[in-house]
């Protein structure tokens, strides 16, 4: 049990028929006793995603690891309209989407607004280097997905990076 750090009230107690004594402190722990709090670059997600259950999937894991879903949306102008409004800290992109414009566009205009975007897409494509942070492979398990938004994460920060899970590649930044 810790010792009382600088502003700690100490209670004692002694039970009269027993004799027993008990201390307790209330207040402050020890400066070394206080965990460092972990602060996340990445908690609010936009997912773009043209595939139904893949996005609602994608949702339900995000949500259920503690992440802010900003939206799910499965085309271009539904992605631009939210990463305009704000408060999107990754955008999760598919390369194939509803309409003539693809995910890379979204890439591009995620980009243009400093915006880090991970890939999650079959096939990742060949500009993805200068657009994304890192490409997910699919198929992935959902704890996949986790897993790499917690490098893509670290990498923001300038944390250690953990390790990767199968099927992300994490590009070098571009300098």
């Amino acid at each position: 049990m810790g010792q009382p750090g600088a502003g700690a009230r100490r209670f004692s107690c002694r039970m009269a028929e027993s004799g027993r004594a008990w201390q307790m402190f209330f207040g402050l722990l020890k400066e070394e006793e206080k965990r460092p709090s972990r602060r996340k670059a990445i908690k609010s997600i936009l997912v773009v995603e043209d595939e139904p259950l893949v996005a609602f999937d994608n949702e339900h894991a995000l949500e259920q690891a503690g992440y802010r879903i900003a939206a799910t949306v499965d085309d271009h102008d539904h992605a631009v309209r939210v990463i305009d409004e704000g408060g999107v800290d990754l955008v999760v992109a598919d390369v194939a989407l509803q309409g003539e414009k693809s995910g890379i566009d979204v890439a591009r205009y995620a980009a243009e607004r400093e915006l880090p975007v991970l890939f999650v897409t079959g096939r990742c494509p060949g500009d993805a280097r200068a657009l994304a942070i890192g490409c997910l492979s699919k198929p992935y398990a959902q704890r996949d997905l986790i897993a790499a938004i917690q490098v893509v994460d670290a990498v923001l920060r300038g944390a250690r990076r953990p390790k990767l899970p199968p099927g992300l590649t994490l590009f070098e930044p571009r300098g």
